[in-house]
């Protein structure tokens, strides 16, 4: 399926270097043979259920045109078109703020390439970020079984560049340098509510620390 383009957007400019909230790493467990998908879906049931955040996966809408029944009891689709292109994976409220973020897997030990995500969702990304909404990514590299949270504005920075003849991926080491590795438990298998805490949430003024 091949999605729309967007348009580009004006660079954001970071003011505040992320580095240091890496030291605050927790032990990262050993892979337990979920997508991150999957992780994220019982991670954000658990949110729910102890009603800490509400947030869901984004149901992707679709147009059925073709649909075959091979028997009364079951229906199978056979042909359909997305709607309209998708924005981001979640969104929801956490503590009477909108969030909003969307959530990468790779198997490169190196890079994310900017080929996995489109740019119709960066815009999307910087228009939430723009209105007072926490906008974020979540990013796993499962050849490290590590999981990151990552900020759009240092995301932008990157992006951006792109347009300007530099590389089409996210370096793994800026990522590190960037974002906040998110710890994992049992109950909360991708605990980035943890992460929201620290840095969007640790006092003083929200919008000094989206970036």
């Amino acid at each position: 399926m091949k999605y729309p383009k967007g348009s580009r957007q004006n660079q954001h400019n970071s003011t505040t270097n992320q580095a240091n909230y890496n030291k605050l790493n927790p032990t990262q467990f050993g892979n337990r043979g979920m997508t991150l998908e999957k992780e994220l879906n019982e991670t954000n049931k658990f949110y729910l259920e102890t009603n800490q955040a509400i947030i869901h996966k984004k149901p992707t809408p679709i147009q059925v045109v073709s649909v075959d029944y091979p028997k009364r009891s079951a229906a199978v689709i056979k042909e359909a078109y997305y709607q309209q292109p998708s924005t981001t994976d979640y969104n929801g409220i956490y503590k009477g703020l909108y969030i909003d973020f969307e959530a990468k897997q790779t198997n490169n030990k190196t890079s994310l390439p900017f080929s996995n995500i489109h740019e119709h969702q960066v815009k999307h990304m910087k228009k939430v970020d723009e209105h007072g909404g926490i906008c974020f990514f979540i990013i796993r590299f499962k050849i490290y079984n590590e999981t990151f949270l990552l900020p759009i504005r240092p995301f932008i920075q990157v992006w951006e560049q792109q347009f300007e003849g530099n590389r089409k991926s996210l370096p793994y080491q800026y990522i590190k340098d960037n974002g906040y590795l998110i710890p994992f438990t049992l109950q909360k298998k991708v605990d980035y509510l943890t992460v929201v805490d620290r840095v969007y949430f640790n006092g003083g003024d929200i919008n000094e620390r989206r970036s």
